[in-house]
Parts: structure tokens; C-alpha cells; sequence
């Protein structure tokens, strides 16, 4: 970690601005953001990596031309919850007393944020929440990421919620409404910029006439069975769809990769490979039949590129692609998979209605919202 050394402010009105993040999701939604802070004369921007997921975090930012300014390196094989959530707030504690931002952002629903709205109440910082508002109302579905959006919600000074409905959740939460704000989706913002970007050619589908499924696992709350359920149902449909090819980005958790490999990795055209970064899966998503996910990005992006969605959850957070008949809310249930996937593979009209290039989570310009709102806050814009 960088040694914790406070830097002069800049003489003017410049803000001294922490954007925190820990995962890849948090990086990709966070990106767009942290360019559009660096674009405003006032704002002194600093990115603080958790190092949650420390290889990721690197691999994406990366992508986006950004470099961590601080990594607090907090890592560990089988970490707890409880012992993560501990050394991120004695970690970024020491940070924030001897910087003093300003103003502190992190997005979405990971330890990393409920704990880095935490430690910013203790220091009496505002705090500024992306992606505020989601909620299944089931602090167990997802787990942990329920109760750290709920705590988010209640410590945040700002909230940036992506659609109305958020904004709903957290003004009956007790939000003030003039702290509430609809900006839309950041994920949509850096999904728009990679589409733009040249990218290499998908290395996947292996026969350029097979159909491909891009398939992702990785929720707390699909450990176990679940999981297994899901790889009962790619083997089925593995078996029954011979011009079918997935590609299955495995997370680097052990709960995930210690069930699919062994199950998956034998099958021929199921393609197990690490973790991409967005520019790559950009192209996978844009090359695909249709995605099989857990993850609440691809939900988003799915829409956006006009790839149907099977969501393999019993309930979302993000119920705006289900409400518009671009998601479809399958479950883990091995048989209820193969039926949605099944006829996504063989009814061509129900297919179509399904791919409509329509995104109902954002136009792409919800960092620059942000980043007005933020001076706007702070009196220097």
C-alpha cells in the first residue's frame, strides 16, 4: 500500500475525491466515473483499490487507462466477511484522516462499500453512493449484498440510483428526496465505450457456425447445489444442442471453481477459461445466442446489445429487463433452464422478440450526471 502521506489541496476550488473500489464489476461501473471526475477543473480524483479482488481489479482498470493510486492490499485466501469488512475500515481509516477527501464514492452492493461508507460516517465524510436503490427486500438473496446496499443506503450522503425504482426503494427507506437522484446505469456508460473500441475477434465460438451461450456463476447464494444444478443443466443441454458451444469465464473463487471443473471440463464444446477483461467480454457478449448468468452486469448489458438474459436467480434486484421481456427470471432449478434455454434454441420468433436492442437501464451519459451532481454538492460546479 502506498504510504499514507497527505498531499497539499491545490490552491482554488478544487475537491479532493476518493473513488473506492474492490471488485471488477466496481471497476467497470466506476471507470466512466472517474474519467468524467477527471475532466472537471475542480476535482482532484484518487482511486483506492480494496484489493478484494486484487488481479481483477488490475486487469480492468487497466483496460480503462486507470491506475490505482493507493491498493490496500487486503487479499487473503478464505477470508471471512467479518475479517475483510475489518481491515478494510482499519485500512482506509488512516487514509481518509490524513487526506481528508472531500468527498468519498464507491458503487454498488460488495464489503467494499458498505464498509467504505462506514469508515467515511465515522470520519464524518460524505458519502456518495453509484448505483443506489436496488433491492430484492431479502437481506439472505443476495448474500451479503442486500444488507451492504441497505447499510449504503441509510450512511450515503448522495445517492446516484440508475432508475426510478431504485429511487422509490430508498425514498420509502427514508432517503431525503433532494439527496435522491436518477442517473442511470455507469455499466451501460463503459459498455457503450468498449463497443466502440476495436477490439481482437472473439476466440469463441471455436466452429464459427456453432451457437454460442456466454454463461456466468458466481453468487454467494448459488454455492452448493445450486451451482450444481446449473452445470446439471449446461451438461444436458450440452448433450441435446450438438451446434451449442458456452464460454464460462470461471471466478477465481474456490466455491465456484472447485464445483465447475470437475463437472464441466470434460464436455467438449464447454469452453472453461479465466477471467476476461471487458473489452474482451464486450465481444463475447456482442458474438452470442443468448447469456446464462447470476451476475447483475450482464443483466444490464444483455438488454443493451440485444442478447436475451436467463437469469439464474429467484429473484432481481434489476427487475427492469424482466419487466420489458428482455430478461427471463429462471431460477437454479436444473429442468426450468434446460426448458427457457431450450426454447430460446428452437423457437426463433419467441428469440427475436426477446433480442430488441432496448435498454431500459440508462443512454450512456450517466457518469457525466454524476459528475455535475458531485460539484453541485460540493459548491464547485
Amino acid at each position: 500500500m502506498e504510504d499514507a502521506q497527505p498531499t497539499n489541496r491545490p490552491d482554488g476550488p478544487a475537491r479532493v475525491i476518493f473513488c473506492v473500489v474492490g471488485t471488477r464489476p466496481e471497476c467497470v461501473k466506476m471507470a466512466p466515473v472517474i474519467a468524467a471526475l477527471r475532466q472537471q477543473s475542480w476535482a482532484q480524483v484518487r482511486v483506492i483499490s480494496t484489493g478484494q479482488h486484487r488481479e481483477l481489479v488490475a486487469q480492468t482498470l487497466g483496460i480503462f487507462g486507470i491506475t490505482p493510486d493507493m491498493d490496500l492490499d487486503l487479499m487473503e485466501a478464505d477470508q471471512t466477511l467479518a475479517s475483510l469488512t475489518a481491515r478494510i475500515l482499519t485500512r482506509l481509516d488512516p487514509l481518509l484522516a490524513a487526506f481528508k477527501p472531500d468527498l468519498v464514492l464507491a458503487q454498488g452492493d460488495t464489503t467494499t462499500v458498505m464498509a467504505t461508507g462506514l469508515a467515511s460516517f465515522y470520519r464524518q465524510i460524505p458519502f456518495g453512493h453509484v448505483e443506489a436503490g436496488l433491492r430484492t427486500h431479502d437481506l439472505r438473496k443476495p448474500f451479503p449484498e442486500e444488507f451492504n446496499r441497505v447499510v449504503a443506503g441509510h450512511l450515503a450522503s448522495i445517492h446516484f440510483a440508475p432508475a426510478a425504482g431504485a429511487k422509490e426503494h430508498l425514498l420509502r427507506q427514508g432517503a431525503p428526496e433532494a439527496t435522491v437522484h436518477i442517473t442511470g446505469n455507469t455499466g451501460i456508460d463503459a459498455l457503450l465505450q468498449m463497443a466502440a473500441r476495436p477490439g481482437p475477434a472473439p476466440a469463441y465460438p471455436r466452429n464459427p457456425a456453432a451457437r454460442l451461450i456466454v454463461l456466468t456463476a458466481h453468487r454467494r447464494e448459488n454455492f452448493g447445489a445450486p451451482l450444481r444444478n446449473i452445470c446439471a443443466a449446461v451438461t444436458t443441454l450440452h448433450a441435446r444442442f450438438p451446434d451449442l458451444e458456452f464460454v464460462f469465464p470461471v471466478h477465481p473463487n474456490p466455491n465456484v471453481r472447485d464445483v465447475v471443473q470437475p463437472l464441466l471440463s470434460p464436455l467438449a464444446r464447454v469452453h472453461l477459461i479465466e477471467p476476461v477483461d471487458h473489452l474482451t467480454m464486450t465481444g463475447l457478449l456482442r458474438r452470442c445466442h443468448f447469456i446464462m448468468t447470476d451476475s447483475g452486469g450482464l443483466q444490464e448489458e444483455g438488454p443493451a446489445l440485444g442478447k436475451p438474459v436467463l437469469v439464474l436467480r429467484s429473484e432481481t434486484e434489476r427487475p427492469e429487463g424482466v419487466q420489458a421481456g428482455m430478461a427471463i427470471l429462471v431460477g437454479t432449478d436444473t429442468e426450468a433452464i434446460v426448458t427457457e434455454a431450450s426454447r430460446l434454441l428452437e423457437d426463433t420468433a419467441h428469440h427475436a422478440r426477446i433480442a430488441q436492442v432496448t435498454s431500459p437501464y440508462g443512454d450512456g451519459q450517466a457518469a457525466q450526471r454524476i459528475a455535475l451532481l458531485c460539484g453541485a454538492l460540493l459548491g464547485a460546479a
